[in-house]
């Protein structure tokens, strides 16, 4: 199964962070998102407009309801920089990789450089 046809499991805490190691597969399943210092992914994309990136973080805020697995934004006229970690774990776990593919699902082809 894809990781955008996983669903995210809610992390209820008392388990360890993935390592680089376990990272690593699951980080080449995600094109283009960047592990920053193993502790959270983050991916920015760049648009045509304001409103354009407005649009694809409430796209993206869907999915994060849907999935109860929250990202943070940073947003502006053009560009949008989305990162995600599990809060209860003060790092990665499996469902921000799962995010960041079902991100990727309807983000636009070219991410910002």
């Amino acid at each position: 199964m894809e990781l955008h046809e996983k669903r995210c499991e809610p992390c209820r805490g008392g388990v360890p962070p993935l390592t680089l190691a376990e990272q690593a597969p699951l980080l080449a399943k995600i094109g283009g998102w960047k592990a920053v210092d193993g502790h959270h992914l983050e991916k920015s994309w760049e648009f045509a407009d304001f409103a354009s990136a407005l649009t694809f973080v409430n796209a993206v805020g869907v999915i994060c309801e849907d999935q109860g697995h929250h990202a943070n934004f940073e947003f502006g006229w053009g560009e949008v920089l989305v990162r995600t970690w599990t809060h209860k774990i003060d790092g990665l776990a499996e469902a921000d990789f799962i995010l960041a593919a079902k991100i990727d699902q309807i983000a636009p082809l070219s991410p910002a450089a």
